[in-house]
């Protein structure tokens, strides 16, 4: 028993990799499952859709591996964070879809926490600001407006939790109701210091804590999962940023990586050290290896929209018909010829944090073709990275660190060798690819790994990281400060454009 199933549920698909002992992928399935839009600003997904999938992706790579259950030492999970589930204890029904990250419709409540003077409670206690992004006013209004669901919850008789938590509910066949502290610290329930639910928070939130998962380290014993007869550990799980994070071997203060899917998170590991961040980015824990091992935190910035604006390229306008016809498309001219997107379809996440803001798609002229605004989609994701590592940078000057030296890269965006170029030119530091681009799901294994005793150490893992390529900035300085001035001329005519 010497391989790895690292389950990677993600936004808009679920997937499997089988990882053997040297970190090599020997097989992986993938397959996409329905978003559901009932009303402008949210997002849903059907929690049996996202268990269907995964558990169907599992089957699939054992096979493509030549492997069965019975090969397995160990699972790793990671997972879309944020995204809130809802279901009864008993039979394991949820009581409604879930809601996923991406959707606003607490926006509201947010911004009244803000007004009523919680924001700076909340940022120091948990590192994040109050935002409709993260999990804990999602949960209180599935709470609210489920008939009798809040009652239900206090007794004891409703379980919630990320999708990790779901994950795990499944795969134990109901026996453990938990969460790994990186998942926990994206709620804006967990104490960032603590590594533990806050009472005063959970009083604020109104979220009692009966209905919430115990909070465990991201490796170790975690619970059992039962398929097919089989019994297999689960060792390693990690919210899907996190886990990116410790797949490409960032785990010295100062290394960052940046991952392009359907959103774009960028983090910077700061060691022991919670950053306080003046730039409105947010402090997160990135992981704690082990029940007695001290938390490890990171600075991190988020993109709503990325890989979701090749997405409403396809489905919303039928521009193209693959992520990979995007890309053609966008490589078949020179430039964008001035055309800016600005894909604030769900509000702008950070540094501006923004839930009014929308989509923009400005310097359109005659000559703009498909080809231009297929070329603004992508350049888009470089753009809103450029603009979340300035402001990490000024936090991390501010708090006496190390510069940016080089940028790690990884998810689907990072394979687009234009992109990464443009990256690097708008940074003005290298990116690096690595050999194996998809780094959540190794991230999950590594630490399924490290959890079980199939590798003795983190340097031992630092080891398996290989880079692939380098890209070397090319861009002059000022022509770098021309773009970004552009960019954020665009941005604001972006913001604040909704009205209630």
């Amino acid at each position: 028993m010497t391989l790895i199933a690292a389950l990677d549920q993600g936004t808009s698909s679920s997937r499997t990799l089988i990882v053997d002992a040297q970190g090599r992928v020997l097989a992986s399935a993938q397959r996409e499952f329905t978003q559901h839009y009932p009303q402008p600003g949210w997002v849903e997904h059907d929690p049996l859709d996202i268990w269907a999938t995964q558990s169907a992706t599992l089957t699939e790579a054992l096979a493509r591996a030549g492997a069965g259950l019975h090969d397995l030492a160990a699972i790793g999970i990671t997972n879309q964070r944020e995204t809130v589930v809802l279901w009864e204890r008993a039979s394991g029904r949820p009581l409604a879809n879930a809601i996923v990250w991406q959707d606003r419709r607490t926006a509201e409540v947010c911004a009244q926490l803000s007004a009523d003077g919680h924001g700076p409670l909340l940022q120091q206690r948990t590192g994040l600001l109050p935002d409709a992004y993260f999990s804990a006013t999602k949960l209180a209004w599935l709470l609210d407006h489920i008939p009798g669901a809040r009652a239900r919850a206090e007794r004891g008789e409703l379980a919630a939790g990320t999708i990790d938590t779901w994950l795990v509910y499944k795969l134990t066949g109901g026996a453990a109701h938990l969460t790994d502290v990186s998942n926990a610290s994206r709620t804006l329930l967990c104490n960032l210091h603590t590594g533990d639910w806050d009472d005063d928070l959970l009083a604020l939130l109104r979220v009692p804590r009966a209905v919430l998962p115990a909070i465990v380290p991201n490796c170790g014993a975690l619970a059992v999962a039962r398929l097919g007869g089989v019994e297999i550990p689960i060792t390693g799980m990690a919210g899907d940023q996190q886990a990116a994070l410790f797949g490409q071997a960032c785990l010295q203060p100062g290394m960052a990586k940046n991952t392009y899917g359907t959103g774009c998170f960028a983090l910077q590991h700061t060691g022991g050290q919670a950053v306080r961040s003046q730039q409105r980015l947010l402090s997160t824990v990135a992981w704690r290896l082990g029940a007695d091992e001290p938390l490890q935190y990171a600075l991190e910035g988020g993109v709503f929209v990325a890989g979701a604006a090749v997405q409403w390229l396809r489905d919303g306008l039928g521009l193209v018909r693959s992520a990979q016809e995007a890309q053609q498309l966008a490589d078949s001219v020179q430039g964008s010829d001035g055309v800016l997107l600005v894909p604030a379809f769900t509000g702008l996440g950070a540094p501006h944090w923004d839930a009014r803001a929308r989509g923009l798609l400005i310097g359109l002229t005659r000559g703009t073709t498909a080809a231009h605004i297929a070329r603004a989609t992508l350049d888009s994701m470089a753009y809103q990275s450029a603009e979340l590592f300035a402001a990490m940078q000024a936090d991390i000057a501010a708090q006496g660190g190390a510069p940016l030296i080089e940028l790690r890269v990884d998810g689907g965006g990072a394979v687009n060798d234009r992109l990464m170029q443009f990256q690097a030119d708008l940074l003005g530091v290298p990116v690096v690819r690595p050999v194996q681009a998809e780094s959540t799901a190794l991230g999950a294994a590594y630490l399924a790994g490290l959890g079980v005793g199939l590798w003795p150490d983190a340097p031992t893992l630092a080891a398996l990281w290989t880079p692939e390529r380098r890209f070397e900035p090319a861009m002059r300085s000022d022509e770098r400060s021309a773009h970004m001035a552009r960019w954020r001329r665009a941005v604001e005519r972006a913001r604040d454009w909704a009205e209630d």
